[in-house]
């Protein structure tokens, strides 16, 4: 534990092994009164759905996929083949990329969960109010009728960034109020883009727990507020798990099988928690032990990685043991992890990884370059996952100690890609051309 430790202090890069990860069944069977159950995901989905002719008249973006908030899962091949020079070597597996970079709405993975909990919260009241039923076309919400009804109403949220830019979007297009408390971290194309938008925006010179903090603080003058909660929501955790029925959906059309032969691993940027924790846990409610999930996070703040691995979850901020959480990856500049989702991913995540910014910057150079694909740098993090579980002892011996190395072959990695579709072409072209001009010689 304290070479661990030590190994952060340092801003080293490394991967550490869950030593609590527990098998599927018996995990979400201790944690099955606290979280959603499958039928509380499908609900949710449900609720999506139920707003797509909504989001089709609101976002020019959701008129061509009808208004369903969904991303394409695509083969990174051409990556995977570019990261050999760096590696000495290949990566065996099929290796895809979920593109929630490109969500309609927000062009992040929070168009998930922030838009999830916005919408639920706006038809509670549309219901309430007696103006609006389960069966009405809810395009409806569009009119002055709505806006007027929900302009009554304030939404608060603290946020680094794209949480914010999400609900910020999502809120005023129904016709909410919305103040968005965001941190120093946060980018300033993010910030003007929110107040184009029509969201009040509180800029705080401090982290991100402290801007959530303000936040929450301030919605409680106002009994009209809705905070939401990135530490500690349910709407926000369970609107991010809907992601996975509809990736079982798109690996099922693939043809992409996930059993004891053909093993599941996945890798998702970590910040707070939230995303991929509800991501992380409906894996393992629908996929149980075959599927192998890795959390990355920046050398400069890998909050979630501390809080497990001296189990103190939201008991410890990086900043305790010196860390500044100064990182080019905005979304994952959190010093102090959530405690709901430390509950949650104990005994159900199979570990965790750091990354450096520079190498942050390579990687988007290369899949920029391989496949065409601009991302926000926090959402290469997941880009070195199968690497790092190939190419690092610890990753080996996981392999080997889950009796996965003769399946390799057949296994599917993915890596989830967080944001980058929102980010002006000028910054970032600034960052491919950070990355081309790199002198890493090894990922």
């Amino acid at each position: 534990m304290n070479t661990i430790v030590e190994k952060l202090k340092a801003y080293e890069e490394l991967l550490w092994i869950n030593p609590n990860l527990t098998s599927a069944p018996i995990a979400l069977k201790q944690l099955q009164s606290e979280f959603p159950s499958l039928e509380d995901i499908e609900d949710a989905d449900a609720r999506l759905r139920r707003f797509a002719s909504f989001f089709a008249s609101a976002f020019e973006d959701a008129a061509e996929s009808k208004g369903i908030i969904e991303s394409p899962l695509i083969s990174i091949e051409a990556y995977q083949k570019s990261v050999i020079t760096f590696i000495g070597g290949r990566i065996l597996g099929d290796w895809l990329l979920k593109a929630d970079s490109h969500l309609p709405i927000a062009g992040s993975i929070k168009a998930r969960g922030g838009v999830y909990e916005v919408i639920k919260f706006a038809e509670n009241i549309a219901l309430n109010s007696g103006l609006l039923t389960l069966e009405d076309d809810y395009q409806i919400l569009s009119t002055e009728t709505f806006k007027e009804l929900f302009s009554k109403y304030e939404i608060a949220v603290g946020s680094t960034g794209n949480l914010g830019l999400s609900i910020g979007t999502i809120s005023r297009a129904l016709g909410f109020k919305v103040t968005v408390h965001m941190s120093a971290d946060a980018k300033p194309w993010k910030i003007n883009l929110l107040r184009e938008r029509g969201a009040n925006v509180v800029l705080y010179e401090t982290d991100y727990s402290e801007a959530v903090t303000a936040g929450r603080h301030a919605a409680r003058q106002n009994p009209n507020c809705h905070f939401i909660d990135d530490e500690n929501s349910l709407d926000l955790f369970t609107g991010y798990a809907v992601a996975v029925l509809r990736l079982k959906d798109q690996l099922d059309s693939m043809g992409k099988i996930v059993d004891s032969d053909h093993p599941l691993f996945v890798y998702i940027p970590c910040g707070v928690g939230g995303a991929p924790g509800g991501i992380a846990y409906a894996l393992k409610l629908i996929y149980g032990d075959h599927v192998h999930v890795f959390f990355a996070e920046p050398t400069h703040a890998p909050c979630m990685l501390l809080g497990l691995a001296t189990d103190k979850m939201d008991g410890i901020a990086v900043s305790d043991i010196g860390l500044d959480t100064k990182t080019i990856a905005d979304g994952l500049a959190v010093g102090r992890p959530s405690k709901l989702v430390g509950r949650a991913m104990r005994p159900l995540l199979s570990g965790s990884y750091t990354v450096s910014d520079e190498k942050l910057y390579r990687m988007l150079y290369l899949m920029a370059a391989s496949q065409n694909l601009g991302l926000e740098p926090s959402a290469l993090a997941g880009a070195i996952g199968p690497i790092k579980l190939f190419y690092d002892t610890t990753g080996f011996e996981y392999l080997k100690s889950h009796n996965l190395l003769d399946k390799m072959e057949n296994c599917t990695h993915l890596t989830w890609a967080t944001g980058g579709n929102l980010v002006p072409d000028a910054i970032m072209e600034a960052d491919i051309e950070k990355g081309q001009n790199s002198d890493i010689m090894t990922l």
